[in-house]
């Protein structure tokens, strides 16, 4: 797999009033991080699949959709069905085994993702990430943007690369939360290839320019081979 560094910019810091603008200031970012938050697994509300739906219809980069929201194993399904390019689900609010539920989203049509908050241990899921692409570790409490990176959960980000590197695994890190040029380093050197950044390129006055900063910090920090 690919050690390019990938940028994700999280529409949680967008305009909601101007998303399909707010997606092509971002035509250069890897992926559009769309926070689907259901006020139950987390208290708050954001998206959902009809506004989803039309942010994919427009978005110059594919879609990330991560899933804050209880029963994923009846909602996920059809956000991989609207074409997101990704989809990801909390360890912590499936019911059945993760794997059955990453089959079906890949089956239709997009990669599966498996995301565990700050407190939940990677060691649990080491099995399961074998049916997931991506691995998303959140570096704050899922719910809330512009919260304070945590760099503890980075032991759990160097495992699933050492996972990774071995080939035990074969799936993107993803690291959601307070990720700026402050923390992407830090991140990038532990192992992460993906990062969602928020505030860090929507609260810039040029979101492509920031981008093409945080990607190029990362890369530096990125270990040789």
């Amino acid at each position: 797999m690919s050690r390019r560094p990938m940028i994700a910019p999280s529409l949680l810091s967008a305009d909601f009033a101007r998303l399909a603008d707010e997606t092509a200031r971002i035509v250069d970012a890897d992926w559009a991080h769309v926070d689907v938050m259901d006020a139950h697994f987390v208290p708050n509300l954001t998206f959902g699949e009809p506004v989803v739906k039309a942010i994919q219809a427009v978005s110059p980069v594919p879609l990330d959709c991560h899933l804050m929201i209880d029963d994923p194993e009846r909602w996920a399904p059809a956000y991989a069905e609207l074409g997101a390019r990704n989809v990801t689900v909390h360890a912590e609010a499936c019911t059945g085994d993760p794997r059955d539920l990453a089959r079906t989203l890949r089956a239709a049509g997009s990669l599966a993702g498996l995301a565990i908050k700050p407190g939940t241990p990677l060691e649990p899921y080491k099995e399961v990430l074998r049916e997931f692409d991506t691995l998303l570790v959140m570096s704050v409490e899922p719910g809330f943007g512009g919260q304070s990176f945590m760099p503890e959960v980075l032991g759990k980000v160097r495992e699933a690369r050492r996972l990774v590197d071995t080939g035990h695994l074969q799936l993107l890190v993803e690291i959601d939360g307070g990720i700026n040029a402050d923390t992407i380093e830090a991140a990038a050197e532990a192992g992460v290839d993906m990062f969602v950044a928020g505030s860090a390129v929507y609260g810039a006055a040029d979101p492509g320019a920031a981008i093409a900063a945080l990607r190029a910090q990362a890369a530096h920090s990125f270990p040789t081979p």
